[in-house]
């Protein structure tokens, strides 16, 4: 049966498939070639199924089982399902850093939805950086969209004990380089760590982003921890794309749940799970894509005095599994009732609060009670002062508390190619009351502001036992990684912040309880070395780099292209008939 213009439901799809002429016929009958009856383009919701599948992103290897469970939901509740895929990137494999190429997918995903006869979106993202990609491009078109992570890998098993994905590879290769571990025995680790599908299970990035998507409301409840090959993992990804389809019914779109409440949930959930600093620069996109006002200033002023309430790597000891059969976020999110924004609008059509209250906790040891908290003072801090005009950030739960106000002489590395030739070098003039400085890794400088924050220690201070000292640098560090590192300096050495006029020698304070980092060296003698500074040279002058570099924001707006910002909607473009 062939419904009548007026008996048509008006959809964003129905301006492809509902034509009654030449290009409705094209629009059809290319798509009947796999099969599909005529009864399919009958108006109901098309879903399109976002997937950032790839073999050369190991974290979202298994996403065609995830986008099959997704279909089956999507059929399940009247819908027509359409997979596409956009571009993956995978933290582990992709060089320089998948960093550069966020906003890239971001637009990808932005197009491919704006372009296609879609009305309602099922994101499926794994790999720290597709998260925010997705959200970022899906954001600008504020279509009815749900979140789909595709979970924790199972937990790292080595000679009797645990091994947390990142955090103990640093520790690790540490042990290798002062001597006390073989390369023998770091091989075998290698093949211990990571033995299922699934992203990191320690909350690094991207176990903080796909609690961050829960936090938002984007995800259905539960999305954060349920392990990737855990059964329950695909019950959530067919129950969401059943959900998908009665979201575009209720037009139940993204600017109605990422809202500024929803980001000030996300800021608070981050600080009670210890997440990584990485969130700081992906909420900030993603609000400024949304159209949401969140500036840097908000994570301190709304994280800052708050609980740490999960004992996870790299702030703790339990891993991504462990967080799931404690409860989960629910059971974080229930823990700060006091403080979260329980009218929070979700993707299920409940409030956040309401998903959350009554959620179990079946593990004290992981998820710990608010007014019994793992650590008393989490959150991401907001440093300012000379070296840092426009802010940089630390995690002080990852820090040593001793470190955390410090005076220090710098050794600087122009570089990061300079800073692995100078490190080893017996003859550094390096000590561990020293501050080490890093320059252009930064957005413009690396570029992509790469994950070299963490910066290895030399060897002559590891062989004292010594496992932490003050970083500094414009980069960020992976959500796997700890120590007391200042990270996302702005403006960034290659924009001719004042992290770039830095020398070996200077004396460089950090306060975090006052929040502020100074470099004592006098004005007229950093004006003295900005006459003679002059900006590295372009990385490169063509393609998407010089793009790029030409239209990369600073860490403080999120490194979102300048041209990006802001919504474009989900208008449908000409025919290409």
């Amino acid at each position: 049966m062939v419904l009548s213009n007026k008996e048509r439901p008006t959809r964003r799809s129905q301006a492809w498939f509902g034509r009654q002429d030449r290009d409705g016929f094209i629009y059809r009958s290319w798509m009947k070639n796999r099969g599909i009856p005529h009864d399919q383009f009958d108006g109901r919701p098309v879903i399109g199924i976002c997937n950032t599948y790839s073999e050369l992103t190991p974290c979202n290897s298994h996403f065609r089982t995830l986008a099959e469970q997704v279909k089956i939901g999507v059929w399940e509740a009247g819908g027509f399902p359409l997979e596409f895929p956009v571009m993956s990137l995978g933290e582990t494999l992709l060089r320089p850093t998948a960093m550069l190429f966020r906003n890239l997918a971001s637009m990808d995903v932005e197009e491919s939805i704006r372009g296609n006869p879609l009305d309602g979106i099922v994101l499926l993202m794994g790999c720290d950086k597709t998260t925010p990609s997705l959200l970022m491009g899906a954001s600008s078109c504020d279509l009815p969209t749900i979140g789909v992570s595709g979970g924790p890998m199972l937990s790292g098993k080595y000679r009797g004990g645990e091994l947390g994905s990142g955090t103990d590879v640093w520790k690790m290769s540490e042990d290798v380089r002062a001597g006390n571990m073989s390369q023998e025995e770091f091989f075998e680790a290698e093949s211990c760590m990571h033995r299922s599908h699934g992203h990191c299970m320690t909350m690094g990035t991207a176990s903080t982003m796909a609690s961050m998507v829960e936090a938002l409301g984007m995800s259905l409840p539960g999305n954060a921890a349920i392990p990737a090959v855990d059964a329950r993992r695909n019950v959530l990804a067919r129950a969401s794309g059943r959900r998908i389809v009665q979201m575009v019914k209720d037009d139940l779109i993204m600017s109605r749940i990422l809202t500024r409440a929803a980001f000030e949930n996300a800021i608070r959930v981050n600080a009670a799970i210890g997440g990584s600093t990485n969130a700081v620069i992906h909420l900030l996109a993603i609000a400024g894509r949304i159209g949401v006002d969140l500036t840097l200033d908000d994570w301190d002023k709304l994280g800052h005095g708050l609980p740490c309430l999960v004992d996870l790597q790299p702030s703790g000891k339990h891993l991504m599994e462990d967080f799931y059969y404690a409860g989960g976020l629910p059971a974080v999110i229930r823990e700060l009732e006091s403080v979260i924004d329980r009218s929070a609008l979700t993707v299920n059509g409940n409030t956040l609060w309401d998903n959350c209250k009554d959620a179990p906790n079946w593990n004290r040891e992981v998820i710990r009670a608010f007014d019994d908290p793992f650590k008393p003072d989490a959150g991401i801090a907001i440093l300012r002062g000379n070296l840092c005009p426009d802010g940089a950030v630390i995690k002080p739960s990852a820090a040593t508390p001793a470190l955390l106000k410090h005076t220090g002489r710098a050794v600087v590395f122009e570089n990061s190619d300079h800073m692995h030739q100078r490190l080893d070098d017996e003859n550094l003039d390096v000590d561990e009351n020293c501050i080490l400085v890093l320059k252009n890794c930064g957005p413009k400088g690396y570029p992509g502001m790469a994950e070299a924050g963490n910066m290895p220690l030399p060897p002559k201070v590891l062989r004292k036992g010594i496992t932490d000292m003050v970083r500094i640098s414009d980069a960020r560090m992976s959500g796997t990684a700890y120590g007391s590192v200042v990270l996302h300096v702005a403006p960034e050495a290659a924009a001719g912040g004042p992290l770039a006029l830095v020398q070996d020698g200077d004396m460089i304070e950090l306060d975090v309880p006052a929040r502020t980092l100074h470099l004592l060296v006098s004005d007229a003698e950093l004006e003295r070395r900005r006459a003679a500074w002059s900006p590295p040279p372009a990385p490169m002058h063509r393609g998407w780099v010089k793009l790029y570099v030409d239209h990369v924001q600073q860490a403080d707006k999120g490194a979102d292209l300048d041209f990006l910002v802001g919504k474009s909607g989900a208008g449908i473009p000409k025919d290409s008939h």
